[in-house]
């Protein structure tokens, strides 16, 4: 018995409406990706040198003693800055017991605008208790307005490794927050110094290794030690009695900080264009649609915090309906070419002034090509080769070769592209009327349309033959 390739109407239907609803998303993606979504960053002023910065007279309340670490990691993105806002402020709140925060610096960027990069300063201005700094491990960074931000801050450290600078214009108010590095400024302007430049410069008051040895500097703060001798050895060291609390992302806000970073925004947009791709061939909607609705949600808020190209985000977003176009037959045309020059060119002009490692572009190049040439054509003709789909219907239908095969090539039967191959000695020349007769695995097996009919007619006299041979010899027996 045959079995039937269709789906019941209403299944037909609903596979359709959401199939119709995903390409709809992916529209209208690309659609508001190519409005000028990008954050506005702060603009650059220039600041007369006698630009006083605002003086810092504060203390801790009696008492105090605690000191409050705040991780200050990645870009300067809204959910980081909110949050060095929130626990400098809690800090300065009556009966907080904060004896002074520190902000431990690896920030190269911010990606918020001059009023937001402006609320920070006003905390760090504005608070009741001291504020200091420490970029730090070694290869740490504090660059353009993170490092301006260090300007206003009671203390910086600096540890080996690490560096500090490249400032670039200020976008900080200059009435507000004055010439920002006073005579450093030109120091720190288009370049980096390390940990004995900026103690030199007088920026730092002394090496900082280590987050605790810059803690040791910090006595003038309020910062107790005490000095505690080794019974074995007999040595003496220095130990902190204050208490010290390491604050960072809460779960949520951490997610999508870490989603708002460049090489993992794009790397998300890849994996929910690829998974909308293969859904587009399915049945209905499944877990690759809810996984890629999920991915392009988080990558939708990333690229909207980081600065982008829109029109590099179309480039990637019509790579996807090129590799659409021949990801069915499972040979790469010349649809497939045009979708790679288009997503490694809208890879290499994705961000605007941010930087993202060679690591993740050649990762995500070389996945989403292994995927659209080797991994997704054969999972799309599984799907569609399922017992529950069937595919002896195809068996006798006739279609025609879209390129010679000789053996192999591809044919259009029922509106559909196919790999196929011919047993024939000779190739099937392009456009030359074929007819299915097997299936083996995922491939056809044809044969002209000419060699289909004699080879029916042949086996239509041997039938007769044999029907005549049967009347006969049962008229012998009777």
């Amino acid at each position: 018995m045959r079995r039937s390739s269709h789906l019941p109407p209403g299944a037909r239907r609903g596979a359709a409406m959401a199939r119709r609803v995903l390409l709809g998303l992916v529209v209208a993606t690309a659609g508001w990706l190519l409005a000028p979504s990008s954050p506005v960053t702060a603009q650059a002023q220039t600041c007369p040198q006698d630009a006083a910065t605002p003086a810092l007279s504060r203390a801790a309340e009696p008492g105090a003693d605690l000191v409050q670490v705040v991780e200050v990691v990645g870009l300067m993105d809204p959910v980081l800055s909110d949050f060095v806002i929130d626990r400098i402020s809690r800090a300065s709140e009556p009966g907080s017991g904060v004896l002074f925060v520190v902000l431990r610096i690896d920030s190269r960027r911010a990606v918020v605008d001059e009023v937001q990069l402006g609320a920070i300063a006003d905390a760090i201005v504005d608070s009741r208790v001291p504020v200091t700094a420490w970029v730090g491990p070694s290869g740490a960074r504090a660059t353009g307005e993170a490092a301006q931000l260090l300007a206003l801050v009671d203390r910086v450290g600096v540890a080996p490794g690490a560096r500090l600078g490249d400032t670039g214009d200020q976008v900080l108010d200059c009435d507000r927050f004055g010439w920002l590095w006073g005579p450093n400024a030109a120091l720190f302007a288009d370049r980096t110094v390390n940990h004995s430049e900026a103690t030199a410069a007088g920026v730092t008051p002394a090496p900082a290794p280590t987050l605790g040895e810059f803690l040791f500097t910090l006595e003038d703060l309020g910062f107790e030690t005490v000095e505690v001798t080794d019974g074995e050895t007999g040595e003496t060291r220095l130990e902190p009695r204050s208490s010290v609390q390491f604050v960072s992302l809460p779960f949520v806000g951490g997610i999508m900080h870490t989603v708002a970073s460049p090489p993992l925004a794009y790397l998300l947009l890849l994996i929910a264009l690829s998974l909308v791709l293969l859904e587009l061939y399915t049945a209905g909607v499944g877990i690759a649609g809810v996984t890629g609705a999920a991915c392009g949600i988080l990558a939708l808020y990333g690229l909207a915090v980081l600065p982008t190209n829109g029109y590099a985000i179309a480039l990637i977003v019509f790579a996807f309906f090129a590799f659409a176009i021949d990801v069915q037959t499972g040979v790469p045309r010349v649809w497939t070419a045009i979708g790679t020059a288009a997503v490694v060119a809208g890879t290499l002009t994705l961000y605007d002034g941010v930087s993202m490692s060679w690591v993740p572009m050649l990762g995500g190049l070389v996945g989403l090509m292994l995927g659209i040439l080797g991994g997704m054509p054969p999972l799309i003709r599984s799907r569609f080769s399922t017992p529950t789909i069937g595919r002896d219907w195809m068996i006798g239908m006739r279609g025609e070769a879209v390129e010679p095969l000789h053996p192999f090539g591809v044919v259009r039967i029922a509106e559909s592209l196919w790999r196929a191959r011919t047993f024939r000695a000779s190739p099937i020349p392009s456009g030359e009327p074929v007819e299915v007769t097997g299936i083996d695995g995922l491939l056809l097996e044809v044969t002209p349309v000419s060699d289909a009919d004699e080879g029916g007619s042949g086996a239509g006299a041997g039938d007769a033959d044999e029907a005549g041979s049967a009347q006969e010899a049962a008229g012998e027996t009777t």
